[in-house]
């Protein structure tokens, strides 16, 4: 044996230091479409946090707030002229990774720089080393959703998985988290999550995949998604 060549990131799995004595070269590959879809659900966490669809719409609707316009200068800015409260934030906050893999450790690097707090569950609890790495903590699923800000879903779909972000999980939430999704299509139970937003139990959810795709007319977070103020991303 010459050569372990890993499709992927995470080598915690390998023996380096007995390869090493042997000679054998350890080799990792990132896979780009993990990469992309890491910052695709970072983008999501910001929009969420950010209210970004809601910030649009009032400001395509300035006129409503009632200031006029003023050119800007060195002494003249207008600080939230439309008065916006509640505005969250990645930094300082408490990020739980449901479902670990690839995509898992991508965006757990990237989250390293806003200053969060990152947990994570899975099966299989990653090695010590893995976790002082990635700089994370692993946290049963209760603990990891009654304490965390954002949730990231990232399950895969199987028979067992099916629809199980499910009323349930909602009310295990944190009151006011955000909920981001982009783990299989058919995980989430999406009249269980549009509830969780009319009721206010969530501040706000992005989702990537629906139990249908492309997503169907019937589903029930199409009309929420039309008002901008249920802070909802599709």
């Amino acid at each position: 044996l010459r050569l372990i060549q890993r499709l992927g990131s995470m080598t915690y799995d390998i023996d380096i230091q007995t390869a090493k004595s042997q000679g054998i070269i350890v080799s990792r590959l990132p896979v780009e479409s993990c990469i992309m879809v890491a910052e695709h659900m970072l983008m999501q966490l910001l929009a969420s946090a950010k209210r970004l669809r809601e910030m649009m719409k009032i400001t395509r609707e300035a006129e409503k707030h009632g200031e006029l316009p003023q050119l800007c200068d060195e002494d003249y800015f207008a600080y939230n002229w439309a008065e916006c409260r509640d505005i969250h934030s990645l930094w300082g906050s408490t990020v739980g990774i449901l479902g670990f893999g690839e995509i898992g450790a991508e965006v757990a690097r990237r989250l390293k720089g806003f200053g969060c707090n990152v947990l994570y569950n899975k099966r299989n609890r990653l090695p010590s080393l893995a976790e002082e790495e990635l700089q994370i903590n692993y946290a049963e699923l209760d603990d990891l959703l009654s304490s965390s800000d954002f949730i990231c879903m990232l399950l895969p779909f199987f028979p067992e998985t099916s629809q199980s972000i499910n009323e349930q999980f909602f009310k295990r939430m944190k009151k006011g988290a955000i909920f981001v999704s982009c783990g299989g299509s058919g995980v989430v139970d999406e009249k269980a999550l549009a509830n969780a937003l009319t009721t206010k139990q969530l501040y706000g959810a992005a989702v990537d995949t629906f139990t249908y795709e492309p997503i169907a007319k019937n589903n029930p977070l199409l009309p929420l998604v039309d008002d901008p103020n249920n802070n909802l991303i599709l």
